[in-house]
């Protein structure tokens, strides 16, 4: 049986590092961004629009639900020799209640939440937009040429509740509303690249997992997406050394996007997890 934590969050806020730092540890195994979340999902979404399911009796019905979904998690990570396996995906904060029926439990799901200032996390975003747009095509763009053709209509996009950004934000929040605060360990950009060893031992001792000697200026990359399949370039490629970084908002943005009424409002939820 294997033991599974999450990593949830912000886009851009720093989990591809965070995964691959603890990557150093052979006890840990750790996922790029994960499917398993969706599939399980579909399951749980769809178990009921079966008849034959319907027709069961009701309490067997569900304890087969949850043991399917609980039996695919575990063969997810059913290749790999560690015991303990940490799933990225920034969603699963919004289906805390599911981990918690499939680990046994609410006291069994730990979940790791990267954040960032918010307005780097946008900065990054349209540097990403600049960076893809020049030879391609972002996946936002073919949708919405018109709004796109600016950099105040790209933030007021990728702050929609749609959007990635905008969904992250709202599933954090509503996480915490939900009760599920305690379950939860913020892991601060800022801090993890400017006091990267204090950090991962808050993390180690949040999961309750023994502390690890970690290297910092030579972290290799050893999880791998193909970002093709997201639209953007390089958006899960890290630097092998870990140090602070210059908020890049401030020569990303000028007055056209800061005196907006949505970066206005983005200004105030910077930095929300410290309210």
């Amino acid at each position: 049986m294997k033991t599974v934590y999450f990593v949830a969050g912000l886009p851009r806020s720093g989990s591809t590092l965070l995964m691959n730092i603890l990557g150093q540890n052979p006890s840990l195994y750790v996922t790029p961004t994960s499917g398993i979340l969706d599939q399980l999902g579909q399951v749980k979404n769809n178990w009921d629009k079966s008849d034959a399911n319907r027709a069961r009796e009701r309490n067997e019905n569900e304890l087969i639900k949850k043991n399917v979904l609980k039996g695919m998690l575990q063969g997810y990570f059913s290749h790999v020799e560690q015991s303990i396996c940490i799933d990225k995906n920034r969603y699963w904060l919004e289906y805390a209640e599911m981990a918690a029926a499939i680990l046994g439990g609410k006291e069994n799901v730990k979940i790791l939440v990267t954040v960032r200032d918010l307005r780097d996390v946008l900065a990054s975003f349209e540097h990403l937009y600049r960076k893809t747009s020049a030879l391609s095509q972002v996946p936002i763009d073919q949708n919405n040429p018109l709004k796109c053709k600016t950099a105040l209509g790209r933030f007021e996009m990728f702050i929609d509740d749609a959007q990635p950004v905008g969904r992250a934000f709202n599933a954090i929040r509503d996480a915490i509303t939900r009760g599920w605060g305690p379950n939860m360990h913020i892991v601060d950009y800022e801090q993890l690249t400017t006091t990267p060893a204090q950090t991962v031992q808050g993390i180690y001792k949040f999961l309750g997992e023994d502390q690890y000697q970690h290297d910092f200026d030579n972290v290799e990359q050893i999880t791998w997406e193909d970002d093709a399949a997201y639209g953007f370039k390089d958006l899960h490629v890290i630097r092998t050394q870990v140090e602070p970084q210059a908020p890049r908002w401030p020569s990303t943005f000028d007055v056209t996007v800061t005196e907006s009424d949505a970066w206005k409002n983005i200004n105030r939820f910077a930095r929300f997890w410290e309210r």
